[in-house]
């Protein structure tokens, strides 16, 4: 497929794309469509990879360390702070400086920090370079989708995306796989070690396969105080809902960071009115299929991540298997994201987003009903049609809203789009698994006690009840050193009841959530500016 590239006609004042000027071959491998699709995926697989693969390094990273429980939590925290809060302004600076500048930069300092943590021979060294990785995620993150719409025609984006959705459901859902196999078989390092050749690779192929888009009206300047006002309100909403299931919801502290979150937010809104060049001009959010596009991510994430974080207890805790066996029977979910994200993006080519994502949102909920179903004896097949089924659902969901947000902005902004996009995810996954633990918190609370006493077990303290509630939670049953055989039985029967009693809930509350998302994808339609990536110069 040759690649080409067209000289934007559009001045600074107008509000939509003009019409594309003839176009011209672009000189060798630079700037081929496919061929930077290759590209981005590489690096976007190594975000993506690492939301997941660490999670089963964590507890070989404690022991060697020597790390506390909260030590470890901020290996995940640490990450997922900095991805979210950095987004939009890494999506901003791509806009401003050239997505190709920005995504080479964040593939080589993802890849140098990971290469760092390996080294590392402290927690503190680890949580840190940790910080520094999501950071640099998050500036080749948006810089990837910036780059996939200002190379494919509008005929081609949605494929293009369906692919991209795919590397990131893939990795995701495949980073347990992975991750366990490391661990196992060499050491944790090794998940870190991991993505310095694949940075290499990426950082190469950038070099030579890249081509700079800017759109002629992009921003030259930067707004330092919205920038300052955004990054602290992300910040307060997301340390809040890594800290409620700690803290409670019913604790003055989360509740005064989602004042001050919300509190920021209204100052942002407010300044982004009056500076000259806004960092989210918040006319983006009159185009009402933008707007659902980001609510639809943020239900989207919460569905799948909160779900999906039970899931992998269910499989290790209750039917104790290895992390290695919950992966596999994992491979459903993954599959069908793989099979069907580029099956969604030409059926959306075809047919718009509306119907796909209605259908996939649709199926998600059944699903996430399906998964409110599973016992403690459920066999494999059982779990296979509902992990398969949500793989399916979720596939159209990934393509359809990231083309819906990306290409109903305009190109100048294609960056800002495409960290919203993310930034809505990441917000999504952390709110899921905070209210979806909270539910399950919750129903764990008030059925573990009659359960206990009910199946004739010793009546427990409050501090004793606090302590089986905490590993009952994550399907661990509470059994002391020394507990005579036929009791441990009982325990564990308890424990696994109610795990599941909270897991089947707290699956109604994500089927729910999923179902409300079927209306906001009504709501949707094609991108209205996708045709601008034909319309973009470069540099």
């Amino acid at each position: 497929m040759t690649s080409q590239t067209t000289i934007d006609t559009t001045g600074p004042e107008d509000s939509a794309p003009a019409a594309p000027a003839e176009s011209v071959p672009a000189p060798g491998l630079r700037g081929h469509p496919w061929l930077t699709l290759i590209t981005v995926a590489v690096g976007v697989m190594m975000v993506a990879l690492d939301g997941t693969i660490v999670a089963i390094a964590n507890p070989a990273i404690a022991k060697d360390l020597h790390a506390s429980f909260s030590d470890v939590q901020w290996i995940t925290n640490a990450y997922f702070l900095a991805l979210a809060v950095s987004l939009i302004t890494a999506g901003k600076l791509g806009d401003r400086f050239g997505h190709r500048q920005t995504f080479l930069i964040g593939v080589t300092g993802f890849a140098t920090a990971s290469g760092a943590i390996g080294l590392s021979h402290s927690i503190a060294a680890v949580v840190t370079f940790r910080v520094f990785q999501g950071l640099f995620g998050a500036l080749l993150m948006p810089a990837a989708l910036g780059l996939l719409r200002a190379t494919f025609p509008a005929e081609k984006l949605n494929m293009a995306i369906g692919i991209w959705g795919m590397v990131i459901g893939a990795s995701t859902a495949g980073g347990p796989i992975l991750g366990g196999v490391l661990v196992e078989h060499v050491n944790w390092q090794s998940v870190f070690f991991i993505n310095v050749p694949v940075g290499l690779i990426a950082l190469l192929l950038g070099l030579m396969i890249l081509l700079d888009h800017r759109a002629r009206n992009a921003p030259r300047s930067f707004d330092v105080l919205g920038i300052a006002l955004l990054s602290g309100a992300m910040f307060c909403l997301v340390w809040a809902l890594i800290k409620a299931p700690a803290w409670g919801w019913d604790d003055v502290r989360t509740w005064a960071f989602l004042a001050v979150s919300v509190l920021l937010f209204g100052v942002f809104a407010f300044w982004e009115t009056r500076v000259a060049e806004p960092l989210i001009p918040l006319g983006l959010f009159r185009s009402v299929p933008l707007s659902a596009g980001v609510v639809l991510m943020v239900l989207m994430a919460i569905a799948f991540m909160g779900g999906l974080f039970f899931v992998t207890f269910y499989l290790q805790n209750v039917h104790g298997m290895s992390p290695i066996d919950a992966g596999l029977h994992l491979l459903p979910l993954t599959g069908m994201m793989i099979v069907g994200s580029p099956l969604a993006g030409a059926a959306i080519t075809k047919l718009g987003p509306r119907i796909p994502l209605a259908g996939g949102m649709a199926a998600t909920a059944i699903a996430m009903y399906g998964m409110s179903t599973l016992k403690a004896d459920t066999g494999s097949g059982v779990m296979s049609v509902w992990f398969a089924l949500l793989g399916l659902g979720l596939a159209p969901v990934m393509v359809g809203a990231t083309e819906v947000i990306v290409g109903n902005a305009p190109m100048e902004l294609s960056g800002v789009a495409g960290g919203l996009q993310q930034a809505a995810m990441q917000i999504g996954g952390s709110l899921g698994t905070a209210v979806l633990g909270a539910v399950m918190a919750s129903k764990v609370d008030s059925d573990l006690p009659g359960n206990w006493t009910g199946a004739g077990l010793p009546q427990l303290t409050a501090g004793q009840l606090d302590k089986a509630s905490e590993a009952v939670q994550v399907g661990v049953a509470p059994v002391a050193k020394g507990t005579p055989e036929p009791i441990v039985a009982k325990i564990t029967g308890v424990a696994h009841d109610t795990f599941i009693s909270g897991m089947s809930l707290a699956s109604l509350v994500a089927a729910g959530v999923a179902a409300v998302a079927v209306l906001v994808a009504l709501l949707t339609k094609r991108g209205q500016n996708a045709e601008a990536g034909a319309a973009v110069g470069h540099i």
